[in-house]
């Protein structure tokens, strides 16, 4: 078939990265769209004939010109050059064709972006003129991430980058102002407590640390220190606590502080945390929005004004995820209603079953009646992710025993991809630290953290049994 080449003007239905059509964001950098070449198939021609060569915007806006033979004119701007400058600027330099019928969202594979003229990159800088200048500040397939984000967390905007502890990190260096405080709770990831404890104080930032549930201790902090921003888990990282939202929000906001709330164990399928009155939310977007263990990346989302603030900070720090990671989470999102609904049902029946178990002294998975925070994650969740932590009735090495006893989870660190996980946090995140610090951040020796996949909670469960009855 030969290629009719036609600007996006001309196109009603049409896929283009920079389209302004439907966006509440049309005055944001890069939203707005330039004419840009399209194909589309006009009729049959033969295989030897199917060779398409690029054409420039301004023939194609002029009157899309085609040769006899249906291929597009470029123009000899090569002529007398030598092949190495051919092989350089070869068959792309007139313009390079969009083909407008792509099911799936383009990988713009580029670490820059050009421009037609010097009065088209002066229209960009005045703002007059919408694309992008560097890949560092943004990308059509990263974009097309932050949309997705956006809309599932009822979110103003949303920004994308290479991992989970970049976007905290990030947002913490851009909200928290030198000599700032923040809160932040006792159950959390190791490395967001790390950052917290101890780069933080180099910029005279300090922190309140509490235990999920006491917000006694939080309206003390906001009576005795300026605090900036609240920060937590929910559920937490390895305990599943949950933290009242809304009840935060109502202590928080008189007092001018940020609530951010890192939402990665929930998902926005089962929780949507803006709604109950986040200002922020974080996705360590390499668990269950990617799901499949294959990409690393971070999300942020909520108030146009905060996001676009920790943009700003990230386009001097960096981070910035490559756009085939970004095609790659854009693919797993379209799973992830399913997947997440697969693992909160299985996640649910083996936390009952492990409750039961004679070998198991406590189940921690916010489903249950035991958990401390079941009311809480009742009246926000929908559901309760795929995450179980259980304590065996044994020391380290009884509950190493039944790790390497299992055979169907993988014994690897992550959770919230297709498939199932297992972890004794002792060894693999504490094992550098003393039983005296892993005592104090609430680290024992028995516990197991086991994500589900998608496989089979039978096949799941009769795993566990075989291992249980080798401890």
């Amino acid at each position: 078939m030969a290629p009719l080449f036609l600007s996006v003007a001309q196109l009603q239905h049409t896929f283009c990265p920079l389209s302004t059509r439907g966006s509440h964001l049309a005055h944001l950098q890069g939203s707005q769209a330039r004419s840009v070449p399209c194909t589309r198939l006009s009729r049959a021609v033969s295989r030897q004939q199917t060779v398409v060569r690029a054409v420039s915007e301004a023939e194609v806006m002029s009157n899309g010109t085609t040769n006899g033979d249906g291929a597009s004119i470029e123009p000899d701007r090569l002529a007398g050059t030598r092949p190495s400058t051919k092989t350089v600027h070869g068959g792309e330099r007139a313009g390079r064709p969009r083909v407008s019928d792509s099911l799936t969202t383009p990988i713009v594979q580029t670490a820059t972006y050009t421009f037609q003229d010097t009065a088209e990159l002066i229209a960009y800088q005045e703002g007059r003129y919408g694309s992008y200048e560097y890949g560092r500040y943004g990308n059509p397939t990263t974009r097309a991430c932050e949309e997705k984000i956006r809309e599932l967390e009822g979110a103003e905007d949303c920004l994308v980058s290479s991992s989970g502890m970049n976007a905290a990190t990030t947002m913490l260096l851009a909200l928290v102002p030198a000599g700032g405080h923040i809160v932040t709770t006792t159950d959390c990831y190791r490395r967001t407590r790390q950052f917290i404890q101890t780069v933080l104080p180099k910029m005279g930032i300090s922190a309140t640390v509490i235990d999920p549930a006491d917000l006694g201790a939080l309206e003390r902090a906001l009576e005795e220190h300026n605090v900036s921003l609240f920060f937590s888990e929910s559920p937490t990282n390895p305990y599943l606590r949950c933290v009242d939202v809304p009840r935060i929000k109502q202590l928080c906001e008189p007092k001018g502080a940020v609530v951010v709330v890192d939402s990665t164990f929930a998902t926005p399928i089962n929780q949507q945390a803006i709604a109950l009155g986040a200002d922020l939310v974080i996705h360590s977007a390499t668990k269950y929005l990617a799901g499949h263990n294959d990409v690393l990346a971070g999300a942020i989302a909520g108030k146009a004004e905060l996001v676009a603030a920790v943009r700003a900070m990230h386009n001097v720090l960096g981070g910035t995820i490559d756009p085939h990671a970004s095609y790659l989470l854009l693919r797993g999102m379209k799973t992830l209603d399913l997947r997440v609904e697969r693992q909160n049902k299985t996640a649910l029946e083996v936390a009952r079953r492990l409750e039961a178990h004679p070998l198991v002294t406590r189940v921690h998975y916010p489903g249950l009646e035991s958990h401390p925070d079941h009311a809480i994650a009742v009246a926000q969740m929908t559901g309760y992710g795929g995450v179980v932590s259980f304590e065996i009735d044994g020391d380290l090495w009884r509950t190493a025993k039944f790790i390497d006893s299992v055979k169907l989870p993988y014994i690897a660190p992550s959770l919230g991809g297709v498939e199932s996980l297992i972890e004794q946090p002792t060894v693999i995140s504490y094992w550098d630290q003393g039983a005296e610090k892993r005592a104090q951040v609430g680290i024992k020796d028995n516990l197991i953290r086991f994500s589900c996949g998608i496989e089979s909670m039978e096949d799941i469960w009769a795993d566990f049994e075989q291992a249980f009855k080798l401890i």
